[in-house]
C-alpha cells in the first residue's frame, strides 16, 4: 500500500504512521542518501530505508522483510552505519550488562544474527527448527525492548558483542 500523507515528509509520515497501535511496518524510499535522515528514520519506526535508485527486486525483498517482522537496509546505508558503530569510543557503547536478562541460547542467536544469518541459516548451525530460531529472535527482541532484527544488531555492535571486522568465533 503506497501512503501519502500531503504535508508531512517521509520521516514526519513515518513518526505518524508507527504511532498507530499495532504499528504497521514503514519502508522508508527516498532520494536522501543522508546519515542523519537514515538514523532519523529508523529511530522513527521504519523496518526499512532503501533509495529509489534501488532494483526493484530490492524494494519487493524489503515489503516482503517487512511484512515478516524483519527489516532490510539499502546496502551502502548498512555498510555506513557498521562503519559509524566501528568508529565509536568503548565508553561509548552501553554496556553488555543489558543483554544479562537473555538466555545462553538467546545469546547465540543474537551473535548469529549480528552476523547476517537468516532465520534457516541460525537453525542450521544450532541444530534447531526455524520455528524455535523465530521463538529465540521474538523472545529477545521483547527483553530487550526492541522492535526488530535491525535494532538487534544495532545492540550486538553497540555492546561489543560483536566487532566489525573479526572472524566469527
Amino acid at each position: 500500500m503506497d501512503i501519502r500523507m500531503p504535508g508531512m515528509d517521509g520521516l514526519e509520515a513515518a513518526r505518524h504512521i508507527t504511532g498507530f497501535s499495532p504499528a504497521p511496518k514503514v519502508v522508508i524510499l527516498t532520494t536522501f542518501d543522508l546519515d542523519d535522515y537514515v538514523y532519523e528514520a529508523l529511530r522513527s519506526g521504519a523496518s526499512g530505508f532503501l533509495l529509489k535508485d534501488s532494483p526493484r527486486h530490492d524494494l519487493i525483498a524489503a515489503v516482503r522483510a517487512a511484512a515478516a517482522g524483519d527489516a532490510l537496509l539499502a546496502p551502502s546505508v548498512t555498510r555506513r552505519l557498521i562503519e559509524v558503530f566501528a568508529r565509536r569510543p568503548p565508553e561509548a557503547a552501553p554496556s553488555p550488562s543489558r543483554l544479562a536478562t537473555l538466555t545462553a541460547r538467546e545469546r547465540d542467536v543474537l551473535l548469529l544474527l549480528a552476523r547476517g544469518r537468516s532465520n534457516a541459516e541460525i537453525a542450521t548451525a544450532l541444530f534447531v527448527s526455524e520455528a524455535t530460531v523465530k521463538t529465540h529472535v521474538g523472545n529477545l527482541l521483547a527483553k530487550l525492548g526492541l522492535r526488530d532484527r535491525v535494532q538487534a544488531v544495532i545492540l550486538a555492535y553497540e555492546t561489543g558483542i560483536v566487532v566489525p571486522g573479526q572472524p566469527p568465533a
